[in-house]
């Protein structure tokens, strides 16, 4: 394997901080573009990233920072981002990273329980940190000048007197605090997991042998909060010890556009974003207006789902089927991956979240897999995986090298390894909580292990639902049967604990319901009009039964009502990897509830015969 990191670990040479394989990867191929945004406006290659690290740490050792201390960075996805946050790391600092959707309150949080006394950002987020009130020294601004604030040229052309850059980066020890993820705060107040170089280093060598084989060759986009464990290292920290290219992209609603620009060769996706891309495939389809091709098309994906139930199922394809797969696969599918910048993709993952198995088999039917992926920000990211060769939809695979997993007596999975967090920062009461005196991680998921060592994740041990008749209900389950059976279905919410049947909160997908509005001749019409429509009901309706032929008669909805608003990431009911933020949505959405379960049966609420 032509990386750093990989070099290192079958050679046994001491690579055992980022910043020492950084340097290693520097090497390799000076004159290669290791940074780039979209459509190559700005590319920044080997040399010249290994040069401007060089000058930041200088000009932020100039500002006090050194090893031990924290530096706060508030960006967009951009190539400065990787500048800062490497050039930090060469100093022995832990740089870390904070949600675009964050309020003052939760940024004053944040800042205190770091103690930075420097932060990175940029103009547009300016308001926000100095309504924080924190106690910041020193702001730099990355595109262009502002009041009360350094300008990145300025810091980059005002070294430190007689810092000596190699001596800074050579006595990192791996011990030392690489970076801290706060968790996104579903629960409460978000925690600062601490991880230092050696998880990283550990949970690189486990991705690369594992589930993530890349190196120099390899392309990936950076499109994902910083702030979230699967950018910052499965992209971030990825790039640096391997080499993959990285395109950066600022507004995440744009990866689907700029895919067929980068066309990677290795992409994560959380599920949402894998089904927007579905979605976005259905719409096209849904509104190609020629009969004929708009048969070929739905013909050759439906051909590709079958023949990929098949293979799953260990069951042959058959004659037919198999000429229908090639027919199909020549005609449609091949160009249709094309079309979405997927045809030289190598590594799919998805993670952060359950995806539905249909999903899975809609994509691996369209011609590649998609590894599911499971970890924690106090894993250092991904614990298990699926192997491409052997997909297993509803399974998130087997730990990766390095990994112990086992099962606490209420089927609590616990992880331990090189991977796991030390604790959380200034939190040693939530520590012992979560980490015992044998280093086992208490992940709160409840999960089965198969015989062959691949995990299943049933769900939140503290989001179970249980019902009046005291039975233990999963609802993310119960979530994932109601959106595969529709795209028009973004959010689900399911509802049930202490009650007689499970109901539901339903959010429109924004993107799919303008496509209803459009043909319904309203395009303007807003989310609360649109969520009083008889069509979009019933087709919502349709899709809650298709989904409830699929769960178990405990688990199915028996009433829905249609949220009138969009719920956006980063806002009231979503963390900003839109996960579902329960308890708070249950107190916002508090008199809805107790409408869905009141008799008579409110207009608003819709029954499931």
């Amino acid at each position: 394997m032509t990386t750093a990191v990989g070099y290192a670990h079958k050679s046994g040479k001491t690579v055992y901080t980022v910043p020492a394989a950084f340097q290693e990867t520097v090497t390799l191929r000076p004159d290669q573009v290791a940074l780039r945004t979209v459509g190559g406006t700005q590319e920044i290659t080997w040399r010249e990233y290994g040069e401007r690290v060089r000058a930041i740490a200088s000009g932020l050792a100039a500002l006090g920072v050194g090893r031990g201390d924290t530096v706060g960075i508030m960006l967009t996805n951009r190539p400065e981002f990787n500048l800062i946050d490497t050039a930090a790391l060469h100093l022995g600092a832990a740089p870390f990273s904070v949600y675009n959707t964050s309020s003052p309150e939760q940024i004053a949080h944040l800042f205190t329980n770091a103690e930075n006394k420097v932060v990175v950002t940029e103009q547009a987020f300016l308001g926000v940190i100095n309504s924080a009130e924190a106690p910041i020294d020193q702001v730099i601004v990355v595109d262009g000048p502002a009041e009360g604030a350094t300008t990145l040229a300025d810091l980059e052309s005002n070294p430190a007197p007689d810092f000596d850059f190699e001596a800074a980066w050579q006595a990192v020890e791996p011990d030392d605090l690489a970076t801290i993820i706060y968790t996104s705060g579903t629960t409460g107040p978000s925690k600062g997991v601490e991880i230092t170089h050696r998880n990283v280093i550990a949970e690189v060598i486990a991705l690369v042998e594992g589930p993530l084989e890349v190196g120099l060759d390899d392309r990936s986009v950076s499109y994902l909060p910083a702030a979230h464990v699967a950018d910052r290292i499965s992209g971030h920290c990825i790039n640096l010890l391997t080499g993959v290219q990285i395109t950066t992209v600022p507004d995440p609603r744009e990866i689907a556009a700029a895919l067929p620009e980068v066309r990677p060769t290795t992409f994560f996706g959380v599920p949402r974003v894998w089904q927007k891309i579905k979605a976005g495939i259905d719409g096209k389809l849904a509104t190609e207006p020629s009969p004929v091709k708009k048969a070929l098309a739905n013909w050759a994906v439906a051909t590709g789902i079958a023949a990929a139930r098949a293979d799953l199922a260990g069951k042959s394809r058959g004659l037919l089927l198999d000429v229908q797969y090639r027919l199909a696969e020549t005609l449609v599918l091949s160009k249709l991956r094309h079309a979405l910048g997927l045809d030289e993709l190598r590594v799919a993952a998805s993670g952060a979240a359950a995806i539905p198995g249909e999903t899975l088999e809609y994509f691996l039917g369209l011609g590649f897999t998609v590894s599911e992926v499971w970890g924690m920000s106090e894993t250092t990211g991904v614990v298990t995986y699926t192997e491409l060769d052997k997909p297993r939809p509803g399974s998130v695979g087997r730990a990766v090298e390095g990994v112990e997993l086992r099962l606490g007596e209420d089927g609590e999975l616990l992880v331990r390894g090189p991977i796991v967090t030390h604790g959380y920062r200034k939190e040693p009461q939530k520590t012992a909580d979560a980490l015992d005196s044998g280093g086992w991680l208490a992940t709160g998921d409840i999960a089965t292990i198969d015989a062959d060592g691949y995990v299943r994740i049933v769900d939140r041990k503290k989001e179970l639902i249980i019902n009046e008749s005291g039975k233990n209900i999963a609802p993310t389950n119960i979530e994932n049967a109601m959106k595969a059976a529709s795209s028009l279905i973004g959010q689900v919410v399911a509802i049930g604990d202490a009650k007689p049947f499970i109901s539901a909160l339903i959010v429109l997908d924004p993107d799919v319901a303008a496509l209803r509005a459009k043909a319904l001749g309203v395009p303007d019409a807003d989310a609360a009009t649109l969520a009083t429509r008889r069509e979009l009901i019933d087709e919502v309706l349709t899709a809650i039964k298709a989904g409830n032929m699929k769960l178990s008669r405990v688990e199915q909805i028996k009433r829905f009502t249609l949220v009138a608003a969009a719920w956006e990431p980063g806002g009231d009911e979503l963390t900003p990897t839109m996960k579902l933020k329960r308890s708070p949505i249950v107190a916002k959405y508090a008199e809805e509830i107790v409408a869905l379960y009141a008799n008579p049966l409110p207009d608003t609420v819709v029954n499931v015969p």
